[in-house]
């Protein structure tokens, strides 16, 4: 019997592909990867899976993984796809992948299925990882099969084929958008989102954050500390990766951080809209670069922040697992080493100010910096170097004067 590995949320398509893909004569083995999101009983997700026919089902929890290994790494790129997104979806597919075939290489399955549709950014993160993996993976993406999209052209389908099959399922209140959470962010899009007219922000019904206008009147602080690029303690206390994230989730978002509506381009083409919440990322983004600013040579920043449009786009793209990535990566840890200090920031309705930041390998000399009299900057110094840097310029001025 074929054998296959399911990317299984518990939910109404993952129910009806799990059935159908035994119809297809495979033996399954159901997988949550546990990213973070929110699951009423997840001892009972297992158990719907084994009584529609599951082989096997498993929750493999991968919670603190995705923020040390994958989402950290993005932040110290200060990696945000077309300026802004800050990928909260895009890292995780790479690790959800990795799992799914570390799951597959145990059980002895040839075949990974996912129930990710044809026309998103989803069906691209997971196939392009697991392929780069493991080259021999049948993939298997039932959205993108005719026969299956006949057999369900809607939702009225998916309910009568789980009913036929004695598959409950749970009916869900009709949001007019879809969402998917993890411990990075939460994402909407689709449905009334799609309607350019509808304000995002009063549509959805945010899990994470409350709004600017809600947020507390008086701004609270937080001091955040980073090791070579990396956070390790939040107002005093070590912390793990994921208790970071977590403690500023819950800090940032009672304080109205991290909200984002925009137009963004699929990697398979098209415009789409999103609306993101990701407070705790959003906290992070910001406290790293005012310790990076003090750390961190002018040059290399500018290096780093020229790659870094070529980093958020592969990630966002699904080219985690690929030669450049690796080499990107073995820069920015790298580039990170001396970006050691404590950062204090005030969070105040949406905003983050900046309240006191030092670092050992700080390279902000106030007496070189002073505009006080004194310090150690000779300013006779200057007369030399702007006559250097304004040779070509008086050349071009006697050869081609220009008009004035």
């Amino acid at each position: 019997m074929k054998s296959c590995v399911l990317a299984y949320s518990g939910g109404l398509d993952t129910s009806v592909i799990l059935g159908w893909l035994q119809d297809q004569g495979y033996e399954v083995h159901a997988v949550y990867v546990d990213l973070g999101q929110p699951c009423e009983d997840r001892a009972a997700t297992l158990k719907k899976a084994q009584d529609a026919g599951a082989k096997s089902a498993r929750i493999v929890d991968v919670r603190e993984e995705l923020c040390r290994d994958f989402a950290f790494p993005v932040l110290s790129w200060q990696a945000k796809y077309e300026s802004i997104y800050l990928l909260g979806t895009s890292i995780a597919r790479p690790l959800i992948s990795k799992v799914m075939l570390e799951v597959a290489r145990e059980v002895g399955a040839t075949a990974y299925a996912h129930g990710a549709t044809g026309k998103g950014n989803d069906q691209c993160r997971f196939q392009l990882a697991a392929e780069a993996l493991d080259p021999s993976i049948e993939m298997i993406a039932p959205w993108r099969i005719k026969e299956f999209r006949d057999l369900f052209p809607g939702r009225t389908e998916l309910i009568a084929y789980c009913e036929e099959k004695g598959i409950p399922v749970k009916a869900s209140s009709a949001k007019p958008y879809s969402s998917d959470e993890n411990v990075l962010h939460i994402s909407y899009e689709a449905g009334q989102l799609e309607d350019l007219t509808v304000n995002g922000v009063e549509l959805v019904d945010f899990g994470m954050t409350v709004s600017p206008q809600a947020a507390p009147d008086n701004p609270e602080e937080v001091t955040i500390d980073f090791e070579a690029g990396v956070p390790i303690a939040l107002n005093g206390k070590k912390v793990s990766a994921l208790e970071m994230v977590e403690s500023l989730n819950e800090i940032g978002g009672r304080n109205g951080i991290g909200r984002i509506d925009m137009i963004e381009n699929r990697f398979v083409g098209m415009k789409s809209r999103g609306v993101y919440e990701a407070p705790g990322m959003t906290v992070l983004y910001d406290a790293l670069l005012n310790i990076e600013q003090l750390t961190l040579d002018r040059d290399l920043v500018r290096l780093r922040d020229k790659l870094a449009v070529e980093v958020s786009e592969m990630v966002y793209y699904g080219f985690w697992y690929t030669p450049k990535f690796d080499a990107l990566l073995a820069f920015i840890n790298e580039a990170r080493k001396p970006v050691t200090g404590s950062v204090t920031l005030q969070l105040y309705k949406g905003n983050i100010i900046v309240s006191s930041r030092q670092s050992p390998n700080s390279l902000y000399d106030e007496e070189i910096a002073t505009m006080e009299g004194g310090g150690s900057y000779n300013q006779d110094d200057a007369e030399g170097f702007l006559r250097i840097h304004g040779l070509p310029s008086r050349v071009q001025g006697r050869v081609s004067p220009r008009p004035y």
